[in-house]
């Protein structure tokens, strides 16, 4: 059994999500983020940040197989990386 701290946590989450595309200032998110907006603001004035991992988080979670390259012939620092079947079955598991 892995145990994962509250961060790997909301990254494996994310990476549930979609694919994680590498941004500046060495962060990891989904391709082409944007600021949104609560489905619950109905004055949609209180904007959500723009969620993302460091490449720190990122390392931790490929060492036990949770997530992967997906374009294994492109240079490993501009990859995208996904969510593997073992990620997805540690989430169900533990959420």
């Amino acid at each position: 059994m892995i145990e994962l701290t509250p961060s790997q946590i909301v990254a494996l989450k994310l990476a549930k999500d979609g694919d994680l595309y590498p941004q500046p200032a060495n962060k990891w998110t989904h391709q082409n983020a944007t600021v949104t907006y609560a489905k619950t603001d109905r004055w949609k004035e209180r904007p959500q940040k723009v969620k993302s991992i460091t490449a720190k988080t990122l390392g931790e979670l490929k060492e036990p197989g949770l997530l992967e390259r997906r374009h294994l012939d492109d240079d490993a620092s501009k990859d995208v990386y996904g969510i593997t079947m073992a990620g997805k079955m540690w989430l169900l598991k533990n959420k």
